[in-house]
């Protein structure tokens, strides 16, 4: 090998050598800073599961949302026509209530219980 390549050589080995500690102090850096921000991450995280303080939660209103709930059409309107019942069996119950109570106000009315099972459809 010639005098000229080798010298070449040996500097490029020389300023492999003197970039190494460099490159590596800018992976560390880098690894650090990554490591840093996932443990930031999970913390903001978990402090979003935890439970709040009950001064904080009077002081923030927070609306819940709804979960939508997927439906086939056949299967909301059969919903929707048990609910219309539900709610129909309740005005008619609150109104014979009401026309009762004028008669007896302690009495409850005839054939109805609090809380009455209603007939719902299989699958709810």
């Amino acid at each position: 090998m010639k005098l000229k390549n080798l010298r070449k050589k040996i500097q490029r080995l020389e300023k492999r050598l003197q970039e190494g500690p460099k490159k590596l102090a800018r992976l560390k850096q880098k690894l650090q800073a990554t490591e840093a921000a996932k443990a930031a991450k999970a913390r903001k995280k978990s402090a979003a599961k935890a439970p709040k303080p009950i001064e904080a939660k009077k002081s923030v209103a927070v609306k819940k949302v709804k979960k939508k709930l997927n439906l086939s059409p056949e299967r909301r309107a059969q919903l929707a026509a048990a609910m219309k019942a539900r709610w129909a069996a309740k005005r008619a119950t609150e109104a014979s209530a009401k026309s009762g109570s004028s008669d007896n106000q302690h009495s409850a009315p005839p054939g109805s219980t609090p809380h009455e099972p209603e007939n719902r459809p299989d699958g709810a």
